[in-house]
């Protein structure tokens, strides 16, 4: 959602939120000049929460209430007015407003989590199943929230050798085969030039041959995943042409050969954040402990979210706010989560659900915390 706000709407939405989530009240301008340092008057703080309410960001339980965030709100909040590093989503920030938002210590917590895991958790000693179990309550403690976490994926597609093949002219198949001996091909269309049209059969076919000794140097054993981080540059010149549509060819044939399988998923904490206010009704509860029980496939699908091809290797963590969630249960509810690896390739997932009235920066920071402790974990587990 593309909203310009200006630098107080920005303070003042900010403010907005941070006491609606430490006190679940709707929020009037008296609380905000009581407990932030604005630097405007009642009436001004008014005007700009009206115009927010406008916008479609706050909204007024009832006529006599003060405003709440609604999930534009939030997703606001959390892509351009908590602490950059730890935003879902790359917005920028102008300097102006960074120094008008103070900064929480959100880096501190990262750490926190870190050195509740490495002090509570020790995995020389334990199972992986244990070291999740345990994760599982360490987040929920720590987050206030319901903690999800994946078991990981027992086996990902390796490659064992890829071979391009000229099938007639301007066209080549590539052929994969992966370590499980399941064979994948790709049909493509190398569009020659006016200089290439006259060479002979067989030069093309060396040139494919020497393009297939190149990728099977660099790949062979390695999951296909790993395409991105391909030097594609260390390819002679001569054969540059090939590279670009060899790439998405290879990310197509990922997309089939990885498909990953719905794994259990580890949940702790279901009691500790069902005694918030905004899950009081009961038909509420009983469809979030049915799907966290019964549906856990969907979720899942959910929770373990692939990267794009070129985010492949990178650390990210997904916020879903609300009406984001496709999953009818959950619609009220924020989840946070990110993946754990092995090495770049993802294998589970970490997350937290809770209500959207949810300490943002900290959960955000708990998740990717946790995230990159199990995967150093599971490097231990899977050398």
């Amino acid at each position: 959602m593309e909203v310009q706000l200006t630098n107080r709407q920005q303070h003042i939405l900010w403010a907005t939120v941070r006491h609606y989530i430490a006190t679940a009240e709707p929020v009037g301008s008296k609380a905000l000049i009581e407990e932030y340092d604005l630097g405007v008057s009642s009436a001004t703080i008014r005007n700009v929460m009206g115009v927010l309410e406008k916008s479609g960001l706050l909204y007024q339980p009832h006529t006599s209430a003060g405003r709440i965030p609604s999930d534009s709100g939030y997703r606001i909040y959390v892509d351009q007015l908590i602490t950059p590093s730890l935003r879902s989503r790359s917005v920028s920030q102008t300097d102006a407003t960074r120094s008008l938002l103070p900064q929480s210590g959100t880096e501190y917590l990262g750490r926190e989590v870190e050195l509740a895991l490495q002090n509570r958790l020790q995995w020389e000693d334990w199972s992986l199943e244990t070291l999740l179990q345990g994760a599982a309550q360490i987040l929920a403690t720590l987050s206030g929230c319901i903690s999800l976490i994946t078991m990981p994926q027992t086996t990902t597609a390796l490659l064992r050798h890829l071979q391009l093949v000229q099938i007639e002219a301007g066209r080549i198949m590539l052929i994969v085969v992966t370590d499980g001996y399941e064979t994948h091909s790709k049909l493509m269309d190398l569009s020659p030039t006016p200089e290439e049209t006259q060479r002979d059969s067989e030069v093309i076919d060396r040139e494919l041959q020497i393009v297939s000794n190149f990728l099977n140097s660099h790949l062979r054993g390695r999951s296909l995943l790993e395409l991105a981080n391909l030097n594609w540059s260390e390819l002679d010149q001569e054969f540059q042409r090939y590279g670009e549509f060899l790439k998405n060819s290879v990310a197509e044939l990922t997309r089939r050969t990885h498909a990953p399988t719905a794994t259990q998923i580890m949940v702790r904490g279901v009691s500790e954040v069902l005694r918030q206010p905004e899950f009081s009704q009961l038909q509420q509860v009983q469809t979030i402990i049915h799907l966290l029980e019964e549906e856990q496939d969907q979720l899942w699908r959910l929770i373990f979210e692939e990267p794009e091809q070129e985010d492949v290797g990178k650390s990210r963590v997904t916020v879903r706010i609300g009406a984001e969630n496709p999953l009818e249960p959950i619609r009220t509810c924020t989840l946070i989560s990110s993946n754990y690896r092995r090495g770049s390739i993802p294998v589970g997932s970490v997350g937290v659900l809770g209500p959207t009235r949810l300490d943002y920066e900290s959960a955000i920071a708990v998740v990717a915390s946790a995230a990159d402790y199990l995967s150093e974990a599971f490097s231990y587990f899977n050398p």
